[in-house]
This record gives C-alpha cells, sequence and structure tokens, in this order.
C-alpha cells in the first residue's frame, strides 16, 4: 500500500463514517460494504499490509484507549463472565470451528483447521458497545463486553501462534500451553504495569498537558513492542498500562485529562474507520488468491464452506452464554435456598456484614448474575474485527521445510468471509433485537440515580466545608463587605456551587476563582475517598470527576489570567 492509497482510504472511510452516522446507520458494517464495491473500481490494485504493522500500530491504541477509560472495579467486579468469554469462550470456539472446518473443508487438516479457528474466535467489542451506548445497554452489559475485548485477544493471539508453530514444525518459547500462556499473560501483565508507572513518574516531572499526552500516546505501542520482545502477551501489556496509567489520572492536571479524552476519541474513530476498511477493500483479493491457487470451481467450494463455518461461528456464543446463564440460575437458587435453611450460615454472614459496616463497606450480597434478555445481547455481540483480520494476515507463507502453509489461502477467504458476516448478520439485527427486547433496568437505573445523588452529596459536604472555613479565615486583604458578598452568593447556590459566578470586580472575581479551585479540589478529594472506601461506584465517581474537570476549566477559562 503506498501513501497515496494509504491517504485516500483513511480519509474515504472517515467520510463514510460520517454520512453513515448521519442516517443513524451503523458506520463499520457500512465502510466495509463500500470497501468491498470500492475494491472493483477499475485499475484498482490489492492492498497490502504486514500482519505486524496491523497488530502493532493498530491494535495497542484501540486496547489503551479502551483501558484507559474502564473502570478496573467493574473489571473486577465482572471478572468471572469476562474470562468465561474472554478466555473459554475463545478456547471453545477455536477448537469446535477447527474441527468442523477440518471436516467440510478438504484442503485443511486438523491443525491448520484449528488455526482458522482461532483466528475468527476473538469477536471485537467496537461495533457492539457503540451500539450498545448509543440505545441505552445497562452498565453491567457493557462492562462485560468491554471487559471481554480486553482479554480474548491475548486468548486468541496466544492459541494462534501455538496452533502454528505446531502446523509449520516450529517450537514454541515454552512447549506447555498452560504455562505459555500463563507466562506470556504474567509477565506481559508485569511489563504494561512496570511502564506505566515509569510513564506516570515522568507525568508528574513534566508538568505540561502537551508533553504530557504525548507521552501517553508512545505509551501503548512502548508496552506491546517490550512485552512481544520478552516473547510475552504485548495485548495484555497494554491492557496493564491502561488500567494503571487511568487509575493514576487523577494525579495529572485536569487540562491532561481533558486533552486525553478528545486525542484518544479522535485516534478510535480513525483507527476502527480504517481497518473496517480495509477489511471491505482486500475481501476481493484474498478470493482472487483462492482462485489462482486452485481454479475457478474452488472460489464456490470455499464460499460454500465459509457458509457453514459461519453458523457455527454464530452459534457458538449463544449456546456457551445461556449454558452459564443456566448454570448461574441453578447456582443462585440453591445457595439462597441454603442460606434460607441454615441458621449457621445465617448467623456468620450477619456478623460478616456487621464487620464490613463497622469498617465503612457494603454489607455481603448475592452476586448479580444477568438477565435471561441482557444474555440474549450478549450472546449476539460477536462481530469479528482487527484481531481476526490482523491474525489472517500472519498466517506463514510455508513450513519449516520450505513447503507452502497448506491451505493458507482457503483460511484467509474463509476468515475474512465470516468476519464479514458477521458484521452483516449480527451487525444489522443487534440494535432491532435491543430495542425489542427493552432492556432498561429499573433496579440499575434507580441504583444508578442514587449513586449520582450520593456524589452530589459528598460533594456537596466538601464545598461547604471548604466555604465554612473560608468565611471563618478569609484572607487578610478582604473587606468585611466583600466576605459578606461571598457568603450571600454561596446561601443563594448553595445546592449548585460548581456554577461560575460573573465577576462585579477584579478583585471579587479573582477571590472567588480562587475559591472556586479550592472547591473542586475538596469536592475531588471528597469523591476519590469515598470511592476508595467502597461507597461509592467507581463509575458514578468518574463521571462526578469528569464533569469537576470541566468546570475547573471554565473557573480557569475565567478567572486563569487574574490566578
Amino acid at each position: 500500500m503506498n501513501g497515496v492509497q494509504l491517504l485516500l482510504v483513511i480519509v474515504g472511510a472517515i467520510a463514510v463514517t460520517g454520512i453513515a452516522q448521519r442516517r443513524g446507520l451503523q458506520p463499520a458494517l457500512v465502510i466495509t460494504l463500500v470497501g468491498f464495491a470500492a475494491s472493483f473500481i477499475p485499475g484498482f490494485t490489492g492492498l497490502e499490509l504486514d500482519s505486524e504493522i496491523i497488530l502493532g500500530l493498530v491494535l495497542p491504541p484501540l486496547l489503551y484507549s479502551a483501558a484507559l477509560n474502564f473502570s478496573f472495579v467493574s473489571f473486577l467486579r465482572n471478572l468471572r463472565p469476562i474470562i468465561g468469554l474472554g478466555v473459554g469462550l475463545v478456547v471453545v470456539t477455536a477448537l469446535v470451528v477447527g474441527a468442523f472446518a477440518s471436516w467440510v473443508v478438504p484442503a485443511l487438516t486438523l491443525g491448520t483447521a484449528i488455526v482458522l479457528g482461532a483466528i475468527v474466535a476473538p469477536p471485537d467489542a467496537v461495533t457492539a458497545v457503540a451500539i450498545g451506548t448509543k440505545l441505552g445497554l445497562p452498565k453491567r452489559v457493557m462492562s462485560i463486553l468491554t471487559g471481554e475485548s480486553l482479554v480474548n485477544d491475548a486468548a486468541a493471539l496466544t492459541l494462534f501462534s501455538i496452533a502454528v508453530s505446531a502446523v509449520v514444525g516450529t517450537h514454541t518459547f515454552i512447549d506447555s500451553p498452560v504455562l505459555l500462556f500463563l507466562y506470556s499473560a504474567g509477565v506481559g501483565i508485569g511489563v504494561g504495569v512496570v511502564l506505566a508507572i515509569v510513564a506516570t513518574m515522568i507525568r508528574r516531572f513534566l508538568n505540561d498537558p502537551p508533553l504530557e499526552t504525548v507521552l501517553g500516546l508512545i505509551v501503548p505501542f512502548a508496552a506491546y513492542l517490550l512485552a512481544e520482545q520478552l516473547e510475552a502477551s504485548g495485548v495484555l501489556a497494554v491492557v496493564a498500562a491502561g488500567f494503571a496509567i487511568g487509575a493514576s489520572s487523577r494525579r495529572a492536571g485536569y487540562a491532561t485529562r481533558l486533552q486525553e479524552r478528545d486525542v484518544w476519541s479522535s485516534i478510535d474513530v480513525l483507527l476502527e474507520a480504517f481497518v473496517f476498511a480495509y477489511m471491505g477493500l482486500q475481501l476481493r483479493f484474498v478470493i482472487q488468491d483462492v482462485q489462482e491457487a486452485g481454479g475457478p470451481d474452488s472460489v464456490w467450494q470455499v464460499f460454500a464452506a465459509a457458509l457453514l463455518v459461519l453458523p457455527v461461528v454464530l452459534l457458538i456464543r449463544p449456546v456457551w452464554v445461556f449454558g452459564s446463564f443456566g448454570r448461574n440460575v441453578v447456582t443462585d437458587r440453591l445457595m439462597r435456598r441454603k442460606v434460607a435453611s441454615d441458621e449457621r450460615m445465617r448467623a456468620r454472614i450477619q456478623r460478616e456484614n456487621a464487620a464490613r459496616a463497622a469498617r465503612g463497606r457494603k454489607p455481603r450480597q448475592f452476586p448479580v448474575f444477568l438477565s435471561w434478555k441482557e444474555s440474549v445481547v450478549v450472546s449476539w455481540t460477536g462481530m469479528r474485527g482487527v484481531v481476526t483480520l490482523a491474525a489472517a494476515a500472519g498466517v506463514p507463507l510455508s513450513l519449516a521445510d520450505g513447503t507452502p502453509f497448506p491451505g493458507r489461502p482457503e483460511i484467509q477467504a474463509i476468515a475474512f468471509t465470516v468476519a464479514v458476516g458477521t458484521l452483516l448478520v449480527q451487525g444489522l439485527t443487534l440494535p432491532v433485537l435491543i430495542r425489542s427486547l427493552k432492556l432498561s433496568d429499573p433496579e440499575q437505573d434507580a441504583q444508578d440515580a442514587e449513586q449520582a445523588e450520593h456524589a452530589q452529596e459528598v460533594a456537596r459536604a466538601a464545598s461547604t466545608s471548604v466555604f465554612e472555613e473560608f468565611v471563618r479565615n478569609p484572607p487578610a486583604s478582604m473587606p468585611p463587605e466583600m466576605v459578606e458578598r461571598v457568603e450571600e452568593r454561596v446561601a443563594q447556590r448553595a445546592a449548585e456551587v460548581e456554577r461560575q459566578p460573573d465577576p462585579a470586580t477584579t478583585e471579587f472575581g479573582k477571590e472567588m476563582g480562587a475559591l472556586q479551585r479550592r472547591v473542586i479540589q475538596a469536592q475531588r478529594l471528597a469523591i476519590i475517598r469515598e470511592r476508595d472506601r467502597n461507597q461509592l461506584d467507581d463509575e458514578a465517581a468518574r463521571e462526578f470527576l469528569a464533569k469537576l474537570d470541566y468546570q475547573e476549566a471554565a473557573i480557569e477559562s475565567r478567572f486563569g489570567d487574574r490566578l
């Protein structure tokens, strides 16, 4: 791909994204279809990107951005379903698809078919999360889908490397698949955390929003490359770095946080549009490779095989999700019956709750599982994307003895067809499914409202404390009548102290601006303290802290030249 082609693809993808969003269509689906149609333009040549470029340049920023803005507390809270979907389902999908493909595609052995299974195993949550955000999916569902997307890529790529090594005849760093995955995950996470600590220390030293943002842009690529050099998971290194820096971002200035939100949002849009455009543009030439390898009839054979593999890929996820749903329902009922009938257990739980209450923690509760409606949505969010694209491009050309990799054209054609098929089938029907199920959760809505109100109360108490201290000990240079004006203004806006006053005089505006800065700082610390005590939901805290950043920016804009 030359520079002009790359530029045209990016500009075209962005334009199509804007048109699709205006018309209420799914950008990923529209971009893919437009790309496929554009590939038939006379004179258009195939676009070839090395898989390392896709994995090393596209995947790290997408994963880092998702982890940076995702609550680690929510990740841990939903760890069981996330691991089940992100690891268990990936392995099962690879094995089932591999066994089925080896049966229906003569060119594939069991080993090469498992390579295909590993390629199509990991869903890409980009489209699903975008649809869910727009249609208001419950936070619990969104957390599970986002968390799954941060884990499943590492599992799929590890399985892919093991399967490819077995077929090619080379050896992985560690022969045992389990030990290899543990090493890859452990070292990858360690690299990400260490790099995040170093980056955080450097950011404190810089104390300059543009430089801090540039450093943040380097982190995901550095984490990925360093982990890959150690033969560990670059994906998990990026995710760990994103989580660690996201957790420490409160130590950065508000300007850095606001700037990073806009920068990463723009990068996400750019990369996602490019990936789906590349997928559409490449599909025609993948089919041509099959034709050149096996003749005209082979195209129809491979296409027919892909149409057989696609339903298998679509059905494995619902079977897995509803198998977990049924098991959770049975486990929940058995546990509740046991607690109801066991007096000793009830007494022990009461003692534990009393101890937790004394430490300021919430009482122990039964785990909350997905409802059947939520399970239906999660089971239908299996659209494939960037990892499938990169892994398909990364299938080796030859074996260790120099002979061609068996079934490579078929693997790539089926993988691309399945990826586009999931976008067509699930991407088109998912919005209709979500609307028809009416997934509003009154209990969750009430809890969100309660948490938002609690955050307001915590902030209000913190601001009141700052105002009272200001009135008791006003600046020595402030006249008494100005202190009275501050008291009057606070009394008028006690319930909404974050709004900015219009300064009547330069001195009054200066003092009010400085006071508002102290109020916001006190509110920020109070919200973080309440969240760390587990008295405030992490997502509610994040939303409120984001509002404080915008308020502080408004204060700086109005009073900055006088502070």
